[in-house]
């Protein structure tokens, strides 16, 4: 009862949070006329009149960039906890199995060089180049940690872990090589890229991303039970009849499928994936089913608020979203470490 309940106050939350976003920028719009447009769309109220401006700045700006931070965040709450789940550990997250590092090599190598080795991609693709490119970086380096983590074709969590930090570290060293020989206009791109923002937001990107956020996070709460399994180990788990190397094939990929694609719009975004989990854990209990669903909404709300921080706190000007992220999240996770002790 108690895990339902924090699900529902955390919906709420959000909820009451994307309104919020929906007004607030360097733009702004009073709250009871972002309601008033809202429910328009829904056949009511229309004797009431509402500045067109707003309505063009709600549906054309606004909304896409909630909606994106809501998808994104829930994707890096859910997959984090999924990843967790399988490593047996609370500090680990999405990264440690390349998805980051893979989708940053790809990006940085679009942004350097795609008018001397990808004319042919840039005039197929276009605007989506950058977003192709980091969404397949995301899962050819989590494809080649998973396939290092074998042993006698089974995978090995202890294995994909020391895979996963060895692969990381090569994919920063290159990315640092080639950010290293950026000319200054690459290297403000690459590094406004690597601090992660919403700010690109259409809904074109949000359409694009949909299916490859939904399915992960339709499915993977049927882990649940496997991953409940997991806590007591591989060999118990093995024993109770979850087919474990299954479990680890299909979570890795559904979470690369979940992060990459968020990546790929929205940069490098830190500590969602990392904190959230353990957050929900601490609030109510350690049942995968819970936490799975409980960190995605809690992760969408997180995100949506710092990107209302990220807009208002310097306006005009939007500070990176990543950035935002890393503050909020440092002292609230040295604060956790340090109360469990």
């Amino acid at each position: 009862m108690k895990q339902h309940t924090i699900i529902w106050i955390l919906s709420i939350g959000l909820l009451l949070t994307m309104i919020i976003a929906l007004g607030v920028g360097a733009f702004s719009i009073p709250v009871q006329d972002v309601l008033i447009l809202l429910i328009q769309k829904f056949g009511l109220m229309h004797d009431v009149q509402v500045d067109e401006t707003y309505n063009d700045v709600l549906y054309i700006v606004r909304f896409p960039r909630v909606l994106l931070g809501v998808l994104v965040g829930a994707a890096l709450g859910m997959s984090g906890a999924a990843i967790q789940g399988i490593f047996r550990n609370p500090l680990a997250e999405p990264g440690l199995i390349g998805i980051s590092a893979g989708a940053s090599l790809f990006a940085v190598l679009i942004i350097a060089f795609e008018t001397v080795l990808f004319v042919g991609l840039s005039q197929l693709l276009g605007y989506y180049l950058l977003a192709f490119a980091a969404f397949v970086g995301a899962g050819l380096t989590s494809f080649l940690v998973y396939q290092l983590s074998k042993k006698q074709g089974i995978p090995r969590v202890t294995t994909m872990l020391l895979a996963g930090i060895a692969i990381n570290a090569f994919a920063g060293a290159l990315t640092g090589l080639i950010t290293y020989i950026a000319d200054e206009q690459q290297l403000r791109t690459i590094t406004f890229w690597m601090l992660g923002s919403l700010g690109g937001a259409t809904w074109d990107n949000v359409i694009a991303i949909f299916p490859f956020i939904l399915i992960p996070l339709f499915i993977l709460p049927f882990f649940s039970k496997p991953l409940n399994a997991f806590a007591l180990g591989e060999t118990q788990a093995d024993l109770l009849g979850m087919r474990t190397d299954l479990v680890k094939r299909w979570v890795v990929v559904l979470s690369t499928m979940a992060v990459g694609a968020s990546v790929a719009v929205s940069g490098i975004i830190g500590f969602v994936g990392l904190l959230v989990p353990h957050t929900v854990r601490l609030l109510g209990g350690v049942e995968h089913r819970y936490v799975l669903i409980a960190s995605a909404v809690f992760g969408s709300l997180i995100l949506t608020l710092a990107d209302i921080i990220s807009r208002v706190l310097v306006a005009p000007i939007e500070l990176p979203i990543g950035v935002v992220t890393a503050l909020l999240g440092t002292p609230v996770f040295l604060y956790i470490l340090m109360t469990e002790e």
